[in-house]
């Protein structure tokens, strides 16, 4: 798969919905946020759910979060960067996790409900605090961009509430 490829094709995909610059915005940095999150199963979903609830554009929420499967042979060195960043914040004192080679994992620990408790809780927290500022970021980043986009291209004006309701004839 080629990535340029495939981000030049999605980059055009979310320049030509038809909807504000603030809600295709507002839905990449909604896809952009559950993209770093490790709710693996839940993402494309959650991402829809908060697109739909914020009145954001759904289908930039939905390409936004795809991003992420571009970058999954980098999401362990991710997902470990975020653990410590939250076992970091949750430690009283704080301090850094041991490191990986120092554990001594047997393979029935792996499938207990503590450490499940144990390692979802920082992973989750540093994840959001990871990815809120760079969902921010990308709001910011993509409302600019939409905007020169339209300002170059001004084939159509965007849908929004000044504008007028279209007349069906009827």
């Amino acid at each position: 798969m080629n990535v340029r490829r495939w981000l030049k094709e999605h980059s055009l995909k979310l320049l030509a919905i038809r909807d504000t610059p603030n809600a295709i915005a507002g839905g990449v940095a909604i896809g952009i946020f559950f993209g770093f999150t490790p709710l693996v199963g839940l993402k494309t979903l959650l991402s829809i759910f908060f697109a739909w609830l914020t009145r954001s554009n759904i289908v930039a929420a939905a390409i936004a979060v795809t991003l992420h499967d571009v970058a999954l042979p980098f999401m362990p060195v991710l997902f470990r960067w975020e653990y410590n960043i939250g076992y970091w914040l949750l430690s009283d004192p704080h301090r850094w996790p041991e490191r990986l080679r120092d554990l001594h994992w047997h393979a029935r620990e792996w499938r207990s409900w503590t450490t499940f408790f144990s390692v979802g809780r920082p992973l989750l927290l540093g994840s959001v605090v990871v990815s809120g500022p760079v969902a921010s970021l990308a709001f910011c980043l993509t409302r600019r961009i939409v905007i020169r986009h339209r300002k170059k291209h001004p084939h159509a004006p965007p849908p929004g509430p000044s504008s007028p309701a279209p007349d069906n004839g009827l």
